[in-house]
């Protein structure tokens, strides 16, 4: 029996030695990827020497004596920290995935294949001007530049996960940035499906309750501010705003209600306590570890630009120069409609026009997938876009027999000078040159919120498209495409999209709001991205004469939702403080415990409160209790709760409280009856998913921003060390905005929001704030994995100066790279 147990110690010691050693190879091999910054370096492709300057947050500054030279060296950085990510979104837009994942990616590549982008990227490269081509060119010799190091020097393959999957990369082409861009016109693209939803439900509901279900925005639209004194003659808007299914693995295509949100503001020297502008922006995306956004700076022959970049492009999306600021958010313009072609039925090959009968375009396109045999697309295209297959976004729900859906797409045109545009945005020198830059713009669609030493402006930047003001369904969903007032014809000119140029009032902002109130086909869409996040702002922003840099980081950061506060007391009228005390241990106390709790509470949804979770859980209970017996089955497609389908059954607007009445039942509930059950339905839910009682859950939780790693955050154990994870405050409607996933064991986690903050005021351009919510770095090992995202969690940031020697006083390494003789 001793020897027996010396045998097992033995064993485990063994396979504890094992282990660790192991262990420690593991870490070898991936820790030779981590970039050495201090370092000179002799490097083909330049013609002077570049400096890349990272300063203690790894941000790089990167100077040179031409521009050419800078956007090297800004290839040469994003290849060095985020090369896995560059390589992997480049695969996704080559529809090249299943390549390297198996066939778990088919339906991904697929899609990608379908659509075309790629090709039309390549194709769109003449299309660029001279200045733009030198970028791209430099940029893509600057990637390849650390390629061929990371080829002849083996650097660990140049990322941790070239250990796991296939290391084989080619290298970077000028036409792969232009492909990223258009990948990013995919992740922000949402109003096809909006109109397949719309499309579902009209086959559901009749068409009063369609508006009650999927309203449209109420209000008017809201840009400009006011002049401060007339603001506190207005009366309050009467309303307050949406959204989906699994996807099939690494989909680029956002769910519904995930296509883009953000916040951008800015303030007129008059509005402004120093006297200069100011400016405040935060695009909110999908988290991810790392996070699509990239800080650097570049000091071209223009001067020197400072701000966010996505690794893969050579754009400062969003920043300033040392005159003017810029930042994005999500415009929300309709740029998408969905065709319904007729077959011919002789000939399958062919779809029927307002002209007859035309050949549809087929293209074959060989998909290799990774240990099998590769398999062939028929790729079908027709005048108005590529055709869709009926599994792809539930097309076959809504598609009759005989017929194929088409979609039409601002961005599916080799004529895109997206990025030429956004290369001139960073050479602008003042508001009026920013908005002309705009006009090369086209997909996707962005409302830019500028400022220069002087002035503050609001543009909508993207091509509008041409609808003919008698099409049957207004692009609200899809239409037939043999009738040719469905067909998109010359778009609107730049001069049609919506412009704010010096409001009288100082300020002009977006939440992804309403911004305009004009007819169809001028309208920019019927869906918008928020109603009432605007509200809070609007309350923020004419709450002070004047603002400063704190007070729009203090608006970044607010918490206070406005649809708490206008919904609890309509849904809980009748419920506050009635009745004696009941026992303790009781339903009845649990709710009389919720109740006041929540009575109690001013909306703010802080990760420390419980009130915020107990609301949460009783809204999501609330709208699922609604539109369930009408729906059915559909009533899966609504993941979250949309205020003002909520506050136009409870205000019975339209006779819109019929929502409340269950179909099934011989009783006729009441509104209040509903309320009362759903909130049961949502103590219920807390007794099986939190622990504690009411008065000491937290907020915090369950609403847990997660930036998963895009392949490895699933993997068993190595999620634990690639994923981040943070207790956040914030919620669905409020503008330090964090959507909720409105899917799985916790609907509540935190996965949509502001990767990216920026605080320019150009009172004092240098005392400008950076942040994003990860790290820099997209290596597991690297200390600049996750340090960023710490700050981010607080609501910290970190500074920004175009002054090099602040940046060289703190830097955690200079890279001199030298042209070879």
């Amino acid at each position: 029996m001793g020897r027996i147990i010396l045998w097992m110690i033995r064993g485990i010691a063994a396979l504890v030695v094992i282990a660790v050693l192991l262990s420690g190879m593991v870490y070898y091999l991936a820790s030779q990827s981590l970039p050495d910054y201090d370092v000179t370096r002799e490097t083909p492709g330049i013609t002077a020497p570049v400096e890349i300057v990272r300063n203690n947050a790894n941000i790089p500054h990167i100077l040179g004596e031409n521009d050419s030279d800078v956007f090297f060296g800004l290839g040469y950085a994003h290849a060095q920290d985020r090369l896995w990510q560059m390589i992997i979104m480049r695969r996704t837009v080559q529809g090249r995935l299943s390549e390297v994942f198996g066939r778990r990616t088919l339906k991904t590549d697929e899609l990608l294949r379908r659509l075309d982008l790629y090709n039309l990227a390549r194709a769109s490269l003449e299309y660029q001007d001279d200045d733009t081509k030198m970028a791209l060119e430099a940029y893509a010799s600057g990637v390849n530049a650390y390629l061929s190091r990371v080829n002849t020097e083996a650097l660990g393959r140049g990322a941790p996960e070239f250990f796991l999957f296939s290391n084989e990369i080619s290298p970077w082409q000028p036409a792969d940035s232009l492909a990223i861009l258009k990948l990013m016109g995919l992740q922000l693209a949402g109003h096809l499906e909006d109109e397949v939803l719309r499309a579902r439900v009209s086959l559901t509901l009749p068409e009063d309750r369609v508006r009650d279900i999927l309203p449209d925005m109420p209000g008017h639209g809201i840009a400009a501010l006011p002049e401060y004194a007339s603001f506190f003659d207005q009366a309050a808007p009467q309303f307050a705003s949406l959204g989906e299914q699994d996807r099939p693995a690494m989909w680029p295509s956002p769910r519904r209600g995930f296509a883009g949100a953000s916040n951008g503001w800015a303030a007129a020297p008059t509005r402004s306590a120093a006297g200069g502008t100011l400016l405040a922006n935060d695009p909110h995306l999908g988290f991810s570890a790392p996070a699509i956004w990239y800080l650097a700076r570049l000091e071209l022959q223009t001067g020197g630009v400072i701000g966010g970049t996505i690794p893969g492009m050579p754009l400062i999306l969003a920043g300033r120069s040392d005159s003017f600021g810029y930042g994005i958010t999500s415009s929300y313009l309709d740029d998408q409609d969905l065709h319904l072609e007729q077959l011919n039925p002789d000939n399958p090959d062919e779809i029927r026009t307002p002209d007859g009968f035309t050949p549809i375009t087929t293209r074959a396109s060989i998909v290799r997938i990774k240990d099998e045999a590769p398999i062939t697309l028929t790729l079908q295209w027709t005048p108005n876009g590529p055709i869709l297959p009926p599994e792809m976004y539930d097309l076959g729900l809504i598609t009759p027999v005989g017929h194929a859906m088409s979609l039409s797409w601002t961005l599916l045109t080799e004529k895109d000078r997206s990025m030429s545009a956004g290369i001139g945005l960073m050479r602008a020198k003042t508001v009026m040159e920013g908005i002309a830059a705009g006009a090369d713009y086209v997909a996707p669609s962005q409302t830019l919120t500028m400022v220069d030493k002087d002035s503050i402006a609001m543009k909508v930047i993207g091509v509008m498209p041409g609808r003919n003001p008698r099409n049957q369904t207004q692009g609200r969903i899809p239409s037939p495409a043999w009738n040719a007032v469905n067909l998109w014809g010359t778009p609107l000119s730049y001069s049609a999209n919506p412009k704010f140029v010096q409001p009288t009032g100082g300020i002009v902002g977006n939440t992804n709001n309403k911004i305009i109130d004009r007819p169809f086909p001028e309208h920019m869409s019927f869906n918008w991205g928020d109603s009432q996040r605007i509200q809070r702002w609007q309350r923020l922003m004419q709450a002070r004469e004047v603002h400063t840099r704190d007070s729009f980081i203090e608006a970044q950061l607010d918490t206070v939702s406005v649809t708490a506060r206008t919904l609890l007391p309509l849904v809980a009228a009748d419920l506050w403080f009635t009745g004696e005390a009941a026992p303790a241990g009781t339903q009845d106390r649990n709710r009389q415990d919720a109740l006041t709790l929540l009575a109690n509470w001013n909306g703010e949804m802080n990760e420390h409160m419980p009130e915020p979770l107990i609301y949460s859980a009783w809204m999501r209970a609330l709208q699922s209790r609604l539109i369930r017996d009408e729906l059915g089955p559909l009533a899966t497609a609504f993941k979250h709760v949309d205020p003002v389908f909520v506050e136009r059954v409870y205000r019975d607007v339209d006779t819109a409280s019929v929502w409340c009445d269950v179909i099934q039942s011989a009783a006729r509930e009441t509104c209040s009856d509903i309320a009362l059950v759903a909130l049961d339905d949502a103590l219920l839910w807390l007794s099986e998913n939190a622990r504690g009682k009411q008065e000491s859950l937290r907020w915090g939780d369950y609403h847990l921003a997660v930036h998963k790693h895009a392949t490895l955050g699933e993997v068993p154990f190595l999620k634990w060390f690639v994923n981040i994870r943070q207790s956040t405050s914030g919620g669905d409607n409020t503008l330090l905005r964090g959507l909720t996933s409105g899917v799985g064991k916790n609907p509540f986690q935190n996965v949509h929001g502001a990767a990216y903050r920026g605080i320019y005021d150009f009172s004092d351009p240098d005392s400008s704030l950076f942040v994003i919510s990860t790290g820099q770095s997209g290596h597991p090992l690297s200390r600049h994995y996750d340090d960023l995202g710490e700050l981010w969690r607080r609501g910290e940031f970190t500074p920004m100066s175009l002054d090099p020697e602040l940046a060289r006083a703190a830097a955690v390494g200079i890279t001199h790279l030298i042209p070879i003789n």
